[in-house]
Parts: structure tokens; C-alpha cells; sequence
């Protein structure tokens, strides 16, 4: 059975999906994924709480589960191509999103915020980051359907992140440092004391911030720069808002399962930053391209699992080779 809605169609010069998405697919879209962030911070995490590696595994599998499962959706109603363009766009932003995670990391360390607390600020980071994203990618098509040489910029910067991923070491980031920080505590009243999970809360009368809105801030700020990366890497392989934008949503919605499964494994995944590299050259030399030739989705997803899958395999050979080597009982 067939969800009726207007048959999509491939783009006959940019060979992406065109479809029409009516209003209300929109409406359930969006009430869907605030049903699913009510239910997990009424329900699930409604009280404070450590949440341990068990349980981020349950939740980042269900999570994964969820956003894998709509590729189902969107080929019932759109088409299998459609349902591509989706899947590629969901793996690109969740691959991108993993460096996020251990940024995420290192400022809930630095500030040492209670691993009970951490839920709740990364909640709302993640509310803040579906707004954000909304905006970047109805700004970034409507640039693309206006300036088709904006094609060639968004390439051209892609190409560039990949070669500084590889080229320059890591830097390290003080999230107390620099201007941002300084301007918080400027224009907004804080308290360095903690309230539970409160944002604000109220000193000799007076309603300040507490420092959990501090760093929420700066999770809103890191968002914002990635997806600067992500958005555009990801309208490299659709065009159309409704996927760009739910496979965007589904992907980060279960980051915060992921930072509790992953914030202390950074190490482990050491070819990660190289394999990030090929997938934004490789959709980067796409979207150059795109007009003489467009690599077909199929392709694009292919080589999105495949580099994935290597830098991932890779990462965990290296990280039983040096376990090994550490191992007294193994010489």
C-alpha cells in the first residue's frame, strides 16, 4: 500500500528528487519528533540521573533504529530514490555529528558539570540544534534555487574542511577562553552555584543563570559550526527540504545517547577524522560537479558506508594493536 502522496519525480537537470510534500506531512513530521523529545524528557529522563553505558546503548540503538526505520517511510511515500537520498543524508550528518559528541565532551568536563545534569543541558542543546538546522537548510536550498553558483562555493568549502582535517593537527579548545564566553557572563546575571537541572534559578531575590545555561550557550555556538560543515554536505546528495531536514533531525536526535556511549572513546576512533575527510572531498567534488555529471545516489551511499565502515575497522584494529603492545602479559 501506497501512501498517497503527489508522485515524486527525478529533477530532470540535477537528477535529485522533486517532490511535492503536502502541509500536513510537514505538521506530523514535526509533532512526531516533539512527541519523541517529550517522551524522553518526561518519561524517560525525567528524573536526574547517571546514565551509564547500558543505557546508552539501549537508547542510541533505539534511536539508530528509529532513523533508519523512516528511510521506510519517506519510500512509501516518495519513491526508493527519494528513500536514498534520505539514507545518504542521514549517514552523512550522523558521521559529521560524531566529532560534535566529543566536543560536547570536553565542555561538560572543563565546566565540570554533574554527569546527572548533562541530559538535561544536552536536551535542550539538541532542541536548539533542530531550529537551527531548519533555518540553515530552507536558507541553503533557497540559495541553491536562486544562485547556482553557490554550488561551487559550498563545494569548494567542503574541500577545503577535508584537507585542513587532514592536514592540521588538532587544536585545543579552552571553552572557557576567548570573546563568546566573556559576553555570556557579561550580559546575563550567573551564579556559579548549580540548582539541580534548573537553567536559572533565584540569589538573594535576584534571577540569574546558572552555569549549566552557560554551556548550553556554548553547545548552540559549536552546533552552529558544524553544521556550517554538515547542511551543506548533506545537499550534496537531496535537494528537498522535507528529506534534508528529516534526515538532519533523526540523526541528531540521538546524540545524546551517543555522547553517554561515546564521550570517553575518542581515542579509539583514530582513522574517525580521516574518514570524515574522504566523505566531505568525496560530496564536495560532487556538488563541483554536478553539472556536467551527477553521481547517483546509489554511488554516493556506497561510499559513504564504505568509508565509514573502514575508518571504523581501522580505528579498532589500531586500538587492539596498542592495547596489545601495552600488555606486559603479551612480550
Amino acid at each position: 500500500m501506497t501512501i498517497p502522496f503527489p508522485a515524486s519525480e527525478a529533477n530532470s537537470e540535477l537528477n535529485f528528487v522533486d517532490v511535492s510534500v503536502p502541509g500536513w506531512a510537514w505538521v506530523t513530521l514535526i509533532a512526531f519528533i516533539c512527541a519523541l523529545l517529550a517522551f524522553d524528557i518526561l518519561v524517560v529522563h525525567r528524573k536526574a540521573h547517571d546514565v551509564h553505558v547500558r543505557e546508552a546503548a539501549i537508547e542510541s540503538t533505539v534511536w539508530i533504529s528509529l532513523g533508519l526505520a523512516f528511510t521506510g517511510v519517506v519510500a512509501l511515500a516518495f519513491g526508493g530514490a527519494a528513500a536514498g537520498e534520505y539514507v545518504s543524508g542521514y549517514l552523512i550528518e550522523k558521521s559529521l555529528s560524531i566529532d560534535n559528541v566529543f566536543v560536547w565532551a570536553l565542555i561538560l568536563s572543563y565546566f565540570k558539570i554533574p554527569t546527572k545534569y548533562q541530559h538535561r543541558v544536552l536536551f535542550w542543546g539538541i532542541f536548539g540544534a533542530l531550529a537551527l538546522r531548519a533555518v540553515f537548510i530552507f536558507a541553503g536550498v533557497a540559495l541553491i534555487e536562486k544562485f547556482d553558483w553557490v554550488l561551487y562555493i559550498f563545494g569548494a568549502f567542503l574541500l577545503y574542511t577535508a584537507v585542513k582535517l587532514v592536514v592540521e593537527a588538532e587544536e585545543e579548545l579552552d571553552p572557557a577562553s576567548g570573546r563568546f564566553m566573556r559576553l555570556i557572563n557579561r550580559v546575563v546575571p550567573s551564579s556559579p552555584d548549580f540548582d539541580g537541572q534548573k537553567l536559572f534559578t533565584r540569589r538573594n531575590g535576584v534571577r540569574v543563570a546558572t552555569p549549566l545555561f552557560a554551556v548550553l550557550i556554548l553547545i548552540e555556538f559549536t552546533d552552529v559550526l558544524f553544521a556550517v560543515d554538515s547542511v551543506p554536505a548533506v545537499l550534496a546528495v537531496s535537494r528537498e527540504q522535507f528529506i534534508v531536514f528529516s534526515s538532519n533531525a533523526f540523526a541528531i536526535l540521538g546524540l545524546r545517547a551517543l555522547y553517554f556511549l561515546l564521550a570517553d572513546a575518542h581515542a579509539r576512533f583514530s582513522f574517525l577524522k580521516e574518514g570524515l575527510a574522504i566523505i566531505l572531498a568525496f560530496v564536495g567534488v560532487k556538488m563541483l560537479i554536478a553539472e556536467w555529471y551527477h553521481i547517483p545516489t546509489w554511488l554516493s551511499l556506497m561510499v559513504i558506508v564504505i568509508v565509514l565502515a573502514a575508518a571504523i575497522g581501522f580505528s579498532l584494529k589500531a586500538d587492539r594493536s596498542s592495547s596489545d603492545n601495552h600488555d606486559p602479559s603479551r612480550h
